[in-house]
């Protein structure tokens, strides 16, 4: 079927942006991990598996694959499906931990046809081996970089943002842009998967009041060293920094235009469960198996997949509801709002939201009411507590209370 004849079925919806796990084998046990990702899925697609999911992606005109984990890298086919997604004319990219990344992998990505890395960076040395739960991933995150450069490979680097790590992120910018990055993706943990777990962890609302004017002033610093920084679908919105946060380039006048989770995004998790996002939670969102039916039936047919493309305000409830900026924003990122209330529609993290609710001398705070059930992309509840914004605090985590430390590194080829 040709792609015209497909977007007009599919009311021109399409996965031009497809995040692929291709195994949850991995060689770190993140603590923030939204997938619990360490040991492979029971049932992973084989390699001729997924050499027939490239032609289904091509098929349906997908534009960018992300290949994620557990690590990409540990799958026997990853260069082999690099290659195929090249050749299909699908630009082929990697999120990794860079644990091993070494120079000769870099060097085999490049000639597969990978011209982008991200590497997962979440502050400085002793924050973000803490947050990995592998003492010297700094060093190997940072040499992962080095190695993808020198072969040729765009540098790029994600962060996600929570209690822990907040105040690293102005030296962390310095530290990633003398490494040459073209772009930082910031992104808030939320609590899903091992987050859930821990729950001090995570940010609350009203810290987004000071969070979001760091992060503009970062853009602009990024503007003047050629760092794009691009945040994340659950960072904002429409704040007085949102077209700043937004935009690619100085005096844009993008913003936050609604889940596209479903409509122009895919996700495919490793035993060929699809769903509309790649965080999306996996006991409420998967569509169908690529196992039993092709990519184009699950695509056009899931409700699962399809329930951003009609959705309007009736579909928002709380604060969402009532917001001016409802029928643009439609409640923010599904995932989040789901990992905190339950279900989409209704996402306390917002800056508008923290802002609004600050005018009044109120905030939100999150308070943990149940715990998640322990498997990938899961997710506890939150009760959310309107109180006056000068109330008392809770006291920082420590990183001894959040994680702790207990394996040594080694580099896996």
């Amino acid at each position: 079927m040709s792609r015209r004849r497909l977007n007009v079925l599919s009311r021109d919806f399409f996965p031009a942006y497809v995040v692929w796990e291709l195994t949850l084998r991995c060689d770190h046990a993140c603590t923030h991990c939204g997938s619990r990702a360490s040991a492979a899925r029971p049932d992973e697609l084989t390699t001729e598996q997924a050499l027939d999911v490239v032609s289904q992606l091509a098929e349906l005109g997908s534009r960018e694959v992300v290949l994620i984990g557990g690590e990409a890298y540990l799958h026997d086919g990853f260069l082999e499906i690099v290659r195929a997604l090249a050749d299909a004319g699908i630009h082929p990219t990697l999120t990794t931990g860079g644990r091993g990344v070494t120079p000769s992998l870099a060097a085999r990505m490049h000639a597969a046809g990978l011209r982008q890395v991200s590497v997962s960076i979440d502050g400085l040395r002793p924050t973000h081996d803490r947050m990995r739960n592998l003492k010297g991933s700094f060093e190997l995150a940072t040499a992962a970089l080095v190695a993808c450069r020198e072969a040729g490979i765009r540098i790029t680097a994600n962060t996600n943002i929570n209690r822990l790590n907040q105040g690293d992120l102005e030296p962390l910018f310095d530290h990633l842009s003398a490494q040459g990055i073209v772009a930082w993706q910031l992104q808030l943990t939320a609590p899903l998967g091992r987050a859930a777990d821990r729950t001090d962890m995570i940010l609350q609302p009203w810290q987004l009041i000071d969070l979001l004017p760091r992060i503009a002033a970062l853009k602009k610093l990024g503007f003047e060293r050629g760092v794009t920084l691009l945040p994340g679908n659950n960072l904002g919105y429409f704040g007085q920094e949102e077209a700043l946060l937004r935009s690619p380039a100085p005096g844009g006048k993008d913003h936050w235009a609604g889940c596209q989770a479903g409509r122009f995004v895919l996700g495919i998790e490793s035993d060929g469960a699809v769903k509309g996002c790649p965080s999306l939670q996996t006991a409420h969102y998967v569509g169908g198996s690529l196992k039993q039916a092709r990519l184009e039936q699950i695509w056009k047919d899931a409700p699962e997949l399809g329930f951003t493309r009609d959705r309007g305000v009736e579909s928002l409830w709380g604060f969402c509801r009532t917001c001016v900026f409802a029928e643009t924003c439609l409640g923010g990122c599904s995932f989040t709002a789901h990992s905190l209330l339950g279900k989409p529609g209704n996402n306390p993290y917002c800056h508008f939201r923290a802002k609004t609710l600050a005018k009044r001398g109120l905030r939100e705070r999150l308070v943990s009411t149940s715990a998640a059930p322990g498997v990938p992309f899961d997710n506890g509840c939150f009760e959310l507590v309107e109180e006056p914004f000068d109330a008392p605090s809770p006291p920082e985590p420590t990183a001894e209370g959040l994680v702790r430390i207990t394996r040594k590194p080694s580099r896996v080829a």
